[in-house]
């Protein structure tokens, strides 16, 4: 086993806790070369494809990577934003406004972002947060419902990190936050604002990424998660049974894939005699290629075309100020108990006055 360089230990520093928040990343930039590197590392992991080796590595290298990256690159393209692309754009930002709001509430939280796949890497996040002098790590994936194809691979990923390191920090990890009421409060929001400017429609589609409907007959308990999500939110807003419906989009491949399908049942909707259709992605913490295009562009025309007349997509949370107020009232919960604030020069001198007294006493 190689362990990675360390830091010097240093003597009498005090620790620090520190917050790593995972996405799940994307290209460097939107070309064929940029996306082959991510898909080639991206559809490698085990956890995001569970077919046997022997067989997915010729499909992998001998088709879909001489295939697929041109065309990914073009919707890459057709989303970019000039900072870079639009999930790791917010997800900065969304990782600055937590520091912002740790800092103005007194706290002393090292907020870092990471990428599953891509750059930075979750080894990056976690060699930053080391060198910061942090030796309490609450990992955060950005992913509200829990699949084991992108929560657990995180998991995977520090444990990796973990192999190559001397001097471990205490971790915690958080697997769900989309029944979080702040999270659902801020979904919740975001729905009425858009009502508020745009006026409401009769049918609200929550969709979510779509996972192979053998997970759900394995045990990942995904598709109950979405669901929850979908019934908690349609509460908040006071919603009934035939105002709003949860589908999955992103299917890939010839397998069957958790259902109802999100652009089969727009269509549907628009042949049925609905005009109007407000869709939000309740499973994606910040807009990218699959909130941006595949709902935002495809289905949008599979609706119109189908005899719909108004698509409305309401964005992701991105870094609003209701994004990090949820993400922080989740990493609230979790950090409790770990040291997270300096006592100010007043607090320090009543801390040493208690102790002194607890000395005379003893």
């Amino acid at each position: 086993m190689t362990l990675r360089p360390e830091p010097p230990l240093r003597h009498g520093t005090p620790s620090r806790t520190g917050l790593l928040l995972v996405n799940l990343g994307s290209p460097a930039e939107p070309t064929a070369a940029a996306t082959r590197r991510y898909l080639a590392e991206f559809l490698s992991d085990p956890r995001v494809v569970e077919i046997p080796r022997l067989v997915w590595w010729p499909i992998l290298h001998g088709i879909i990577l001489r295939v697929r990256p041109a065309r990914s690159a073009a919707k890459y393209a057709s989303i970019w934003m000039p900072e870079g692309s639009p999930l790791s754009v917010w997800t900065q930002r969304l990782t600055q406004g937590l520091r912002d709001s740790f800092e103005t509430a007194g706290l002393q939280i090292v907020v870092q972002q990471a990428m599953r796949y891509g750059s930075p890497g979750v080894a990056d996040g976690l060699d930053a947060l080391r060198a910061a002098g942090v030796s309490r790590v609450l990992v955060l994936p950005l992913y509200p419902q829990y699949a084991s194809a992108t929560t657990a691979s995180i998991w995977d990923a520090v444990a990796r990190w973990s192999g190559q390191a001397r001097y471990l920090p205490e971790f915690r990890f958080v697997n769900r936050y989309g029944e979080e009421p702040a999270y659902i409060e801020s979904l919740a929001e975001s729905v009425r604002s858009h009502w508020a400017v745009a006026g409401r429609g009769r049918m609200l589609v929550m969709t979510f990424h779509g996972l192979p409907e053998r997970s759900l007959m394995l045990g990942d308990p995904y598709h109950c998660e979405c669901h929850k999500t979908g019934r908690l939110l349609a509460e908040a807003l006071g919603l009934g049974p035939d105002e709003y419906k949860v589908t999955f989009q992103s299917r890939f491949g010839r397998a069957q894939w958790l259902r109802p399908y999100t652009e089969p049942a727009l269509q549907e909707m628009a042949a049925g005699g609905l005009e109007r259709v407000d869709v939000i992605c309740p499973g994606f913490p910040v807009d990218c290629l699959e909130t941006l295009e595949e709902i935002g562009l495809e289905a949008r025309e599979a609706f119109l075309q189908a005899g719909g007349r108004e698509f409305h997509y309401i964005p992701c949370l991105n870094a609003t100020p209701g994004a990090v107020a949820a993400i922080a009232a989740v990493a609230m919960r979790h950090l409790q108990g770990w040291p997270v604030s300096v006592p100010d020069s007043g607090e320090l001198a009543r801390q040493r006055e208690r102790a002194l007294e607890r000395g005379a006493t003893d």
